[in-house]
């Protein structure tokens, strides 16, 4: 049995899936293997005080060290010598986890804890200098204090060739294991020579303690017959050479000093400025520690004791050391050099690795692709030969079913079209009744009656466009583009207005309606378009389902951080599947013979939500139900972006504006009354309804030139003949829409700088983002509010003046630098400067010249130079001749009549009467006072 073509299309799309899968596969394995490959290791190290040289020296050969390894992470902490907070820090550390931990201590006791916690951990513990009471941990890295202090022992016995007094200066505290060890090993070594006393052992009680040198003097001045002195490190043996200098026993006291750090100042230093005679070097371990840690991190052998050598550096091996020491920073400033090379090498590896993958799976997709169409193609040419040999009847039916699919595609497509251009259908006439009616509202003329009717008409023209607006109100929640805008509002006044909305069915009806609350007020933050919607929907649901002679009660709560809205009737009420259901999109049921839509109570509890609020139902059958609304007060439930600027007044207001674009719906206030007669500003009005482009000529031509067209191409050509200064266009024009408009003349020459609002039916946000790519300059939405779209109007004319006196504000030279608001005009402006600079010693130089390089015409360029540069062109060719005739005159030693020729006068007396009407002073007392003219 052969497969049927349908069969054969899933076969297809089964492996579309499966090689989609496979390539997902790919990625996924590629992602978790550079993620492998940039695993970071972590190193932890706590040192017990990074103040002194010394140990900011070990810092340095950990850094270096790892400088070599870019695939650690390096953690440090410093406790200032502070065993309590050295633990604290340790702790710290164990909470991120690292994979060694090295500890310098400070008390062989105090971190006992700390250390062994870590070591139970599981986490490999180094103890770098010293050591604690405890072998709980992984491995040890130090010197022998005892051998350092045998060895300068040895050391000082050779100095004295077996005889003399020898002095030990000491540090804090007094019994430090190091220092005993170091006092050990010394007084091991002499004492093989009985002949050398060790007379007076020095305490430095406090570090870095200026008045010690003060102190070994002291001691020196009372004991002349000292020939050594010992210091347990290289800065009190400095102290003893300056102690030592001052009372001009330098050359006759020997000093020996320990560490022989390698720094600037250090004790290498130290031995070859002569300060000191030797000193015993105690090395840091730094580096030994970090390569202790990564044996350890890469499962390699390495040994739990670590014993430093020392050495004796004195002046027959200082000049070798110090040599050593200068190669190796040289050869590590060489590696510093050569690691960022290779880590910029290795990005670009990454790149490349990456742009080859994806390059290599792009292929083998298209030719996967290639092959699927290619099977398609095959199978679909073997159906059509099949369908061939069937018999007419079929082939009838198929060809009434396609008809039937083709009518009711149509008929889709159709209702779509419809529900897409409704509101442009119903916003044109609504914008002509609320706009007269908002003058005559406004007018004073008439009586309070004609009043009260004006604004009968004015809010159900309102609410008529509310249920316009509702039809895209449910669209725009899914999409996530309702966007709240939320003021600060008296909650009671808010209701009280709403409810006189129902208060004349009510009378009608009978119907107790009515607003209880203790408050006089309630000043809470929400959007009042957004909460009208809710509270008008729920106080419509109740009065369709209570009867004649009940009540609706609208009640108003507040409590310490929120404010309670119930709206309570006495109604038909909900069955308990109704209430479960009540909130759900689309949920419908019978009740009282009326069947909702399903979208009311879904579409006010989406509302509820975007204010971080919550509404709930309560209801019983025959008794009524009970609706409740809880707001958060304040005004930190909301972000910047939800948070208005204005503050809503009055209900009546805000519905009178309800039609204003969805960025703002608040009122609009303007305390200019406008000027006093008509501005030389010309608008260009492009809309095909006949009423209300009149409208709009009318209000407009009190204070502009109008200019009328009816549709797209009668629009260009106004445009690009008359060149007018604002452009006022609908979207949905005859001939060429307004994105087709408004993007021709933004990119030709002659037009680009004429600002354009496009004023449109369409609201939806994807359409104005739309209308602004196009270079749109407003976008304002029908029906509209002329006082809003008058002070549009004045704002971008304004700002275009602002910006034209911004780059033309050092006319003319100086023009090409300055900003320019959009590309074609900087080229236009960049063009016409360029010609008239060429030009500038050319007599007969015209504006004709200027048209015909440019290619326009000379009203055009006369109006574009007017709009961009505030000036007429014969004003300006005359600036630049008298600009470059200054620098000229400053700069130069020519004769004035040459510079009248050189800048395009065609005489000197001209040039000189010219110069003298702009500048206030002659060409040759300009020169002679050798100063710029303004």
């Amino acid at each position: 049995m052969k497969p049927s073509p349908e069969t054969k299309l899933l076969r297809g799309r089964d492996i579309v899936w499966i090689a989609c899968c496979f390539f997902a596969f790919i990625s996924i394995a590629f992602s978790c293997k550079q993620e492998i490959k940039n695993h970071k290791y972590t190193i932890a190290f706590s040192q017990c005080v990074g103040g002194d040289t010394w140990r900011q020296t070990m810092l340095q050969e950990m850094q270096r060290e790892l400088s070599f390894h870019t695939n650690i992470k390096f953690l440090y902490k410093d406790a200032g010598g502070n065993s309590a907070v050295q633990a604290g820090q340790i702790d710290s550390l164990l909470l991120q986890k690292p994979d060694v931990l090295i500890v310098s201590p400070n008390e062989m006791n105090a971190l006992i804890p700390a250390i062994e916690k870590a070591y139970n951990s599981g986490i490999p513990v180094i103890e770098v200098d010293r050591r604690i009471n405890s072998e709980k941990h992984t491995a040890f890295i130090g010197a022998s204090n005892y051998e350092v202090g045998e060895n300068a022992g040895k050391y000082a016995a050779a100095l004295l060739k077996g005889k003399g007094n020898v002095a030990e200066i000491t540090g804090m505290p007094e019994n430090a294991s190091y220092i005993i060890d170091r006092h050990n090993g010394f007084v091991q070594a002499i004492s093989h020579y009985p002949q050398i006393a060790l007379l007076k052992r020095l305490n430095n009680q406090v570090p870095a303690d200026k008045r010690f040198a003060s102190s070994i003097e002291a001691y020196l001045s009372q004991n002349k017959n000292i020939d050594l002195i010992y210091a347990q490190n290289d800065f009190m043996a400095l102290d003893a050479y300056k102690a030592c200098k001052k009372l001009g026993l330098e050359k006759e006291i020997k000093i020996i000093g320990i560490d022989g750090l390698p720094v600037k100042g250090g004790g290498l230093d130290m031995v070859a400025n002569k300060y000191i005679d030797a000193t015993i070097l105690y090395p840091t371990g730094g580096q030994e520690a970090i390569q202790t840690a990564l044996k350890i991190l890469e499962k390699q052998p390495f040994p739990r004791e670590n014993q430093l050598g020392t050495v004796i550096i004195d002046s027959t091996n200082v000049r070798i050391m110090q040599l050593q020491n200068a190669k190796m920073q040289e050869q590590q400033q060489d590696i510093d050099r050569r690691q960022k090379v290779i880590e910029q090498q290795e990005l670009v590896t990454q790149n490349q690795s990456l742009i080859i993958y994806a390059i290599s799976v792009t292929l083998a997709l298209a030719l996967i692709l290639g092959g699927i169409l290619f099977y398609y193609f095959q199978e679909n040419k073997k159906i059509n030969l099949r369908l061939a040999h069937q018999n007419e009847e079929i082939l009838n039916q198929r060809n009434q079913l396609i008809e039937l699919g083709r009518q009711a595609q149509q008929a889709s497509e159709a209702k779509i079209n419809f529900f897409t251009n409704i509101s442009h259908e119903f916003r044109t006439p609504i914008t002509l009744i609320l706009a007269p009616l908002e003058e005559m509202k406004n007018n004073n003329r008439l009586d309070n009656v004609s009043k009260q009717y004006v604004s009968l008409i004015q809010k159900n023209s309102l609410r008529l466009l509310k249920l316009v607006n509702e039809l895209i109100d449910f669209r725009k929640i899914e999409s996530g583009k309702y966007k709240l805008q939320v003021t600060e509002n008296d909650l009671v006044q808010f209701a009280e207005e709403t409810l006189s909305a129902f208060k004349t069915i009510a009378r009608k009806r009978n119907i107790d309606l009515r607003l209880i609350t203790k408050e006089r007020s309630i000043k809470t933050w929400f959007d009042v378009s957004m909460m009208d919607k809710v509270l008008f929907n729920l106080l419509s649901n109740a009065f369709k389902f209570t009867s004649d002679g009940g009540y609706i009660y609208v009640e108003l709560e507040r409590e310490e951080h929120t404010v309670t809205v119930k709206v309570e009737d006495n109604g038909i009420g909900m069955s308990p599947q109704f209430v479960t259901h009540a909130f759900e999109l689309f949920y419908q049921e019978n009740i009282g013979d009326k069947l909702g839509s399903g979208l009311g109570l879904s579409l006010s509890k989406e509302l509820i939500q975007l204010h971080n609020g919550a509404i709930s139902v309560q209801s019983k059958q025959g008794k009524g139900t009970t609706f409740t609304i809880v707001l958060p007060l304040g005004k930190e439930n909301f972000s910047e972006e939800q948070i208005a600027e204005e503050r809503y007044a009055e209900k009546d207001t805000v519905n009178e504006n309800m039609f204003l674009t969805q960025l703002g719906r608040e009122e609009i206030e303007s305390n200019d009354t406008g000027a006093a007669g008509k501005s030389d500003n010309t608008i260009l009005i492009i809309e095909d309804n006949a009423d209300l482009r009149g409208y709009l000529a009318q209000k407009l031509g009190e204070n502009y030139d109008i200019l009328e067209a009816d549709n797209g191409v009668a629009a260009v050509r106004q445009a690009f003949d008359n060149v007018p200064d604002l452009i006022i266009s609908d979207i949905n024009l005859p001939g060429k829409d307004g994105f087709t408009i408004t993007n021709m003349l933004k990119t030709d020459i002659r037009t680009s700088h004429i600002p354009i609002i496009l004023l449109t039916a369409k609201t939806a946000m994807q359409e104005q983002v739309e209308g602004m790519k196009s270079k749109a300059d407003a976008y304002v939405t029908k029906p509209f509010n002329m006082l809003f779209l008058e002070e549009t109007i004045k704002s971008i004319l304004k700002n275009r003046e602002i910006l034209r006196e911004h780059y033309t504000s050092q006319l003319p030279v100086e023009l090409k630098s300055q900003p320019v608001a959009k590309k074609l005009d900087r080229k236009f402006i960049n063009e016409f400067t360029s010609i008239v600079e060429k030009n500038m010693g050319n007599v007969s130089f015209s504006i004709d010249e200027i048209c015909r390089a440019i290619g326009i015409s000379r009203i055009q360029l006369y109006r574009k130079v007017k709009a961009l540069l505030g000036c007429n062109v014969n004003d300006y060719i005359l600036s630049v001749r008298l600009q470059k005739a200054k620098y000229l005159l400053n700069e130069t030693d020519i004769s004035i009549a040459e510079i009248a020729d050189n800048v395009g006068f065609s005489s000197a007396a001209y040039f000189s009467t010219v110069f003298k009407n702009r500048f206030v002073v002659t060409p040759k007392d300009f020169r002679d006072k050798g100063k710029v003219v303004k």
